[in-house]
């Protein structure tokens, strides 16, 4: 579902690149879409609108196209036996779906009921490296900062930054469509809809998602969540208090060992996460990792990762291999 969006095209890339066993492909997409094609396995593949019964012959689904399509349609799905891999905020905290990064929680995927939800990307991203260390030193609590990409928003936001920069080149500003301002040469200290605590909802689901993915009821977190005009790749600045003291080198060696992270940290030879380092790559990377001047037993570093791959496309066929 949500075929020719930008998660559900690199999806259909990612299935491609490793592999993945299947025995017949359909791609689904809204009305506008409906007579495209999208490419994968050197074919090109209609793009059907979803009708009555289609799940019949389906085992497993992943849907890309909003949280509205995914409540519409995926429990007709769940009823007729299909396993819906889910990458919208649906069902995220509802408490019989599992939220799965395979690397953090992945036997999680074993009490499904039908569906799994994926997370957001930005928590994905910076979860990849807080767990590690909370394994080793057990966290408290974190406050972040993420510097979020357009491609976040959509195929539509990509458009909108690059008809903006080159309009900017003719001195020229086209009202933007996308964002509530211009995103061309500026930050946007707003993601997702604001709340009456003053966070966003973007921002809480750090902390909401984080507990609920690292089985850390009492985990506390703070979020500012920024566009940038970058295409594509998240980072996340991070400070995290733990409950154990922690050296520098200590969480160097923890993090050097994760799963799905690379440890990529001399920055006395200009050597840290950027997104143009983890763009179109499967790993996050991790850096600029120091002793916290605030907290006590406290780390602060910077994560990268590309937002379209661990943050959505990757993690949910990573959720597929398992099972």
């Amino acid at each position: 579902m949500g075929a020719t969006g930008a998660v559900g095209s690199e999806l259909l890339r990612v299935l491609e690149r490793r592999n993945f066993p299947f025995a017949s492909v359909r791609a689904f997409g809204s009305a506008r879409s409906a007579g495209k094609t999208v490419e994968f396995g050197n074919e090109a593949i209609p793009v059907e609108q979803l009708g009555p019964g289609w799940f019949d012959s389906v085992e497993l689904a992943f849907f890309s196209a909003g949280s509205e399509i995914s409540r519409q349609h995926a429990p007709a799905a769940q009823a007729a036996g299909t396993i819906v891999i889910d990458n919208s905020t649906a069902f995220r905290m509802d408490a019989h779906v599992p939220l799965v990064i395979p690397e953090i929680n992945g036997n999680d995927v074993r009490n499904h009921q039908g569906i799994i939800a994926n997370p957001n990307c930005t928590a994905a991203i910076a979860l990849m490296a807080i767990y590690p260390l909370h394994r080793a030193f057990f966290v408290r609590r974190v406050i972040a900062s993420s510097y979020q990409a357009v491609s976040g928003t959509g195929a539509r936001a990509i458009a909108e930054l690059k008809q903006q920069i080159e309009a900017a080149a003719q001195n020229q500003q086209p009202p933007p469509q996308v964002y509530p301002h211009p995103i061309a040469f500026n930050l946007l200290p707003h993601i997702g809809s604001f709340l009456p605590s003053g966070y966003t909802t973007e921002e809480e689901k750090l902390e909401t998602e984080g507990r609920k993915i690292m089985h850390l009821p009492d985990f506390r977190a703070s979020a500012t969540c920024v566009r940038v005009p970058v295409y594509r790749a998240h980072s996340v600045a991070v400070t995290a208090e733990f409950e154990r003291e922690v050296s520098v080198e200590q969480a160097q060696e923890v993090l050097a060992k994760a799963p799905g992270l690379e440890l990529f940290d001399e920055p006395i030879h200009n050597r840290y996460p950027m997104p143009l380092n983890v763009a179109g790559r499967d790993n996050c990377q991790v850096g600029r990792i120091r002793r916290d001047s605030v907290f006590e037993n406290g780390l602060s570093f910077w994560v990268c990762g590309d937002q379209l791959l661990k943050g959505a496309a990757l993690n949910a066929v990573q959720i597929a291999e398992l099972l």
